[in-house]
Order: C-alpha cells, then structure tokens, then sequence
C-alpha cells in the first residue's frame, strides 16, 4: 500500500459570475427574456460579485491541492458572458490546477454551452488530451476526478439536466477501470445537477437519475460531489457491497442569501486513504451571520 497522505480538494460551485451586460434585444428571444427578467428583478442583488471575491480568495489561501467547479458560471448564457467566465477561471486558478464541468445556466440556450466550453476548454481537458467530451478523467494524487456534464438546454422555467446513456455507460466503464487498480485511487465523480433521485424537484431535477444510481451501485465510486440546489446538502446512493457513497452538495459561491443555509459557501476535503478506502473530513467555510468567512460545519467519513 502507498504511504498514507492527505490531499486536499476545494469544492465551489454556482458562482453565477456578473456583472450581466445588457443583451441586446435578438438576444432576448428566446429563453433568455425570462432569465433576463429574472436577473434584473433578484438574482442580480443575490449573487454578490464582492462575496464572491471574498470567498475565492479564502478558499485560495486555505491551499488546496485541486479545486473542483461543478457548474453555472453563467447566467443566461450571453457570448459576452464566455469571456468573464474564463476571466473568472483564470483567477481561480490555472486549468491543470482546476476542474471544471457545466451546469444549466452555462447551456441556457442552444449553442451556450459550446460557446462556454470553447473559452473554458482547457479547464475540462482529460488527462490523456481530450477537451470538450464528457466524461473526462484527471487524476491529482490519490485522486481521479471524473467529470460529468448534466448541461443541456431547456425549456423557460425549466432547469433540469440530463446525461444520457452514452455518457452514463462511458463513465462506468472509467469507474469499473479505476476500481481494479492495485492501488484504487480515490474516485470523485464531478456533476452539477443533484445526481441521486429525489435530489430536485421535477423541472429542476437529474431526469435520469434512476439510471445514474443504477450505475454507481454496479460499479461504485468515493465521492460524488453537486452544485445547483445552491445549499449544502449530504445524501447517500448505495454501491457495490453495501457501500453508501456521500453525494454532497456546496451553497452557491456568490449567495447574499437571508438564511445562513443559502449564503455563499464551499467545501473543504481532506481526502486520505485508509486499510479499507479513504477517509473523508468535509468543513463547510462560508459567510458567518456576524460577517466575514469561517467555519460553519465538519462532516467526516470512513470508508
């Protein structure tokens, strides 16, 4: 067995990066009219740009060894929103130091989310080369990091994700590979939407989650970590041998928020492997309710 060591994961997600730049009016027909109102009557004044800044450069100075972005950087899916998002990535940190897989916001209309993946590329490339394909595999120390898109575009009012059987059998394939390794690393598998069957409400929800669960209980997995509820959240999905693996979701990384559930927040993993798996120590470090950025919770796990 290799030496025991602690490797740490930030995971942030649902910055919903602004400022929003006024679209022009082609750009409001479609999808885009309803989430340009949306924007300008709420969710401008509760994605604070500052508490974003604030919250990237704690997490920055808490010295991860890999930052994992699950999605919606954002907001109705302008081309002139493809450059602040890869201005945005750019300062989180450099593509070989940071994951990135795409959430519904990223994919608002038809052609967003290709548009979005050609500027944050680099940031979603395999391993072995590959860029823009689903899913792709990183490995960063004891850790694989599989990435998954659930992105697609939908409906006004509606913000479901789906992955399809394609990718859903490749990533098992990546899965079942990892686990008969001589040394099985760590497999953390990369989403935006809540993967597991009732993690969203129908309209919001993983339409084939059934089909996601189905999948990891054949093959199983460590971690499965999710943005888009925009609130902190621990559910589990069983795997092979009766093994539950945490599916853990992060609040929004740009949330004002009025409860100290919705405000902005990423998670902190200590990730070490033991006789029998990995252990996982989560701290959830986010907006205090008497200001500025602290501790507000700490979740471990044994496998």
């Amino acid at each position: 067995m290799l030496p025991s060591m602690t490797f740490r994961l930030a995971h942030l997600t649902d910055p919903h990066v602004g400022p929003l730049p006024r679209p022009r009016l082609r750009q409001l027909m479609s999808k885009r009219a309803t989430g340009w109102v949306n924007w300008s009557r709420g969710r401008k004044l509760t994605h604070d740009m500052e508490i974003l800044a604030a919250l990237v450069a704690d997490l920055r100075a808490s010295a991860p060894d890999h930052i994992a972005c699950t999605g919606d950087l954002c907001n109705i899916g302008l081309p002139s929103e493809w450059e602040t998002a890869r201005t945005f990535m750019e300062a989180l940190g450099e593509p070989g130091f940071v994951s990135f897989v795409p959430g519904n916001h990223d994919a608002y209309v038809r052609g967003s989310l290709k548009g979005l993946l050609d500027a944050v590329g680099p940031w979603t490339r395999d391993d072995a080369g590959g860029e823009k394909a689903f899913p792709y595999l990183r490995r960063r120390g004891p850790l694989a990091l599989v990435g998954l898109s659930s992105a697609i575009p939908t409906a006004p009012f509606v913000a479901s994700g789906r992955l399809g059987s394609e990718q859903i059998r490749a990533a098992e394939t990546m899965l079942r590979d990892l686990a008969a390794e001589p040394e099985r690393p760590c497999r953390v598998v990369m989403i935006h939407h809540p993967p597991h069957v009732g993690g969203a409400k129908a309209g919001r929800n993983l339409t084939d989650a059934h089909a996601f669960e189905a999948m990891i209980g054949r093959v199983g997995a460590d971690l499965v970590l999710h943005g888009h509820n925009h609130v902190g959240s621990v559910a589990f999905v069983m795997s092979p041998g009766g093994r539950r693996v945490p599916v853990i979701g992060a609040p929004s990384a740009s949330a004002r928020g009025g409860a100290l559930k919705h405000c902005a927040g990423y998670h902190l993993y200590e990730i070490e492997r033991t006789a029998t798996g990995f252990s996982l120590t989560a701290t959830l470090r986010g907006l205090l309710p008497e200001g500025g950025l602290g501790d507000l919770g700490t979740l471990t796990l044994k496998g």
